[in-house]
């Protein structure tokens, strides 16, 4: 059976939080409920809205579910930005993630061009 985990963009969404899960275990423990939160929960949101779209049946409803994926992305990027500068990254912290990101927003497009396309129209099994 075909489920989201097979989705390459989902793979690599999942490991980009697994990456900032690591990364804000450093960050300051006042920044616990702050910055550390709102990154984590925009991170889990990439790969949770990836399997969420994935069984929906409407174009529509897939390509919205990835839009919002892409959304929590620009907004992770933001957070490493925020991060790095605010010293609670090194470069190389910041570099890796940036680099799971692109990654991620990459492989994200393209399923969407296949799902607009209609390559994926039989992905409910």
């Amino acid at each position: 059976m075909s489920t989201f985990e097979n989705v390459l963009a989902w793979q690599k969404a999942h490991m980009f939080v697994l990456a900032v899960y690591k990364v804000t275990r450093k960050f300051p423990e006042f920044e616990k409920y702050g910055l550390c939160s709102q990154f984590q929960r925009a991170a889990v949101s990439v790969p949770a809205n990836i399997a969420e779209g994935y069984r929906k049946i409407s174009q529509a409803d897939k390509l919205r579910f990835m839009n919002i994926s892409q959304g929590s992305l620009e907004e992770c990027r933001y957070y490493c930005i925020l991060s790095r500068d605010l010293g609670y990254m090194d470069l190389q912290e910041y570099e890796d993630l940036h680099s799971r990101a692109n990654e991620v927003s990459f492989l994200l497009n393209a399923y969407m061009k296949g799902i607009a396309e209609n390559k994926y129209k039989n992905s409910i099994e």
